[in-house]
């Protein structure tokens, strides 16, 4: 099946085509560093034979809290524990890529007492948290914070690096036109919007040179009035290809409301119930030559296989479906081709950390 078979972007191999799509584990410590959890749950993945397996995000800057027990990468201490990590999953022969993001206003963690940026004056829809609006020399600085952290991750032993575009995140409210409300070089026409993500790329670039696999999680529409289309999505990932990236990972903007959206069409494509966001990123795939990943309810290995014969698509993000099995990619390529018994309700994401809360307990 091309599902298992390997594949290549720059001088990263995978040996097969899902990817563990970046996944909040909520078990990191105040600063940003890794529980022995933690690196008990990446043990598994690799172990279990995902082909690339991506990091929950790390924060770029020392002072940000998207999340409660988020990862960091904002300074050179956090490279001991990450070489640990990339050893470790490199000796069952595995590929690990980190994200990185910046969270800004998408967050309820830790919001007093400290400056959290945003492209302009527009509150977060879920959050209703405003931001402070970045100056281009606040712009200039966080750009460099990606790029810094960046090299972090390569010095770090990982097989690529991901940027966090998508979600609502602070690049995601930047290249949509309901939170940036800005009128200069950053706002108002789409090019300007995607300034700073252009900017972003080329500075990581220049740190960790031209095989380095750079990746970008974007969102391929805001699926709310006003927000970022598909049509402005597509346009956004051949801006990608131009800008030098080497992996986009299509995910979109409904966190938790999935399953009541299946069926659902938007921007003239339809939810699907196996791969939400198959139909656009099987346009993106044809846009654009660079490898397209698509992340988003699948479990069906039949159906991701069929996908992948009709569809320039080279792989799947899993998120969810491997907190519920662990060793599901192993299960699937040992010949037990049962879809993944994960329900997608949403129900893993806990106080205590993310788990499956139907088929196990913490």
């Amino acid at each position: 099946m091309k599902l298992f078979q390997p594949v290549t972007i720059k001088s990263m191999v995978c040996k097969n085509r899902i990817l563990r799509s970046a996944t909040w584990e909520a078990l990191s410590d105040h600063d940003g560093y890794m529980s022995e959890k933690q690196f008990a749950i990446y043990r598994e993945l690799a172990k279990n034979k995902v082909g690339l397996i991506c990091t929950g995000y790390a924060r770029i800057c020392r002072d940000e809290y998207p999340n409660a027990g988020m990862m960091g990468i904002y300074d050179d201490s956090f490279i001991p524990q990450y070489k640990r990590l990339t050893d470790m999953v490199h000796e069952y022969g595995g590929a690990i890529m980190m994200q990185i993001a910046y969270g800004g206003t998408k967050t309820t963690y830790k919001t007093e007492g400290r400056i959290i940026f945003a492209p302009g004056n527009i509150p977060e829809r879920s959050t209703n948290l405003s931001g402070v609006p970045m100056t281009v020399s606040d712009i200039q600085d966080l750009v460099g914070q990606y790029a810094d952290a960046a090299e972090r991750v390569k010095r770090s032993g990982f097989d690529a690096v991901e940027i966090h575009g998508g979600h609502s995140y602070l690049l995601n409210q930047f290249l949509s036109p309901y939170y940036n409300d800005r009128d200069d070089e950053y706002g108002g026409s789409l090019e300007n919007r995607y300034r700073i993500v252009d900017e972003i790329i080329k500075a990581i670039r220049e740190k960790v040179g031209n095989e380095y696999p750079i990746a970008i999680k974007i969102t391929c529409s805001d699926f709310f009035e006003n927000g970022l289309s598909f049509r402005e999505s597509l346009a956004i990932c051949q801006m990608l290809e131009r800008s030098g990236i080497d992996l986009i990972e299509v995910s979109g903007n409904i966190h938790g409301k999935a399953q009541k959206m299946i069926g659902q069409e938007f921007d003239g494509h339809t939810i699907r119930k196996d791969g939400y966001f198959y139909e656009y990123a099987r346009e993106i795939a044809d846009a654009v030559k660079v490898p397209v990943y698509v992340t988003g309810g699948f479990g069906n290995p039949e159906i991701m296989e069929t996908y992948l014969h009709e569809s320039a698509i080279e792989g799947f993000g899993i998120s969810r479906a491997l907190l519920c099995e662990p060793d599901l990619a192993d299960r699937w390529i040992s010949g037990d081709m049962i879809p993944a018994k994960c329900l997608h309700c949403s129900q893993c994401r806990t106080p205590e950390g993310n788990y499956c809360t139907v088929f196990h307990g913490k």
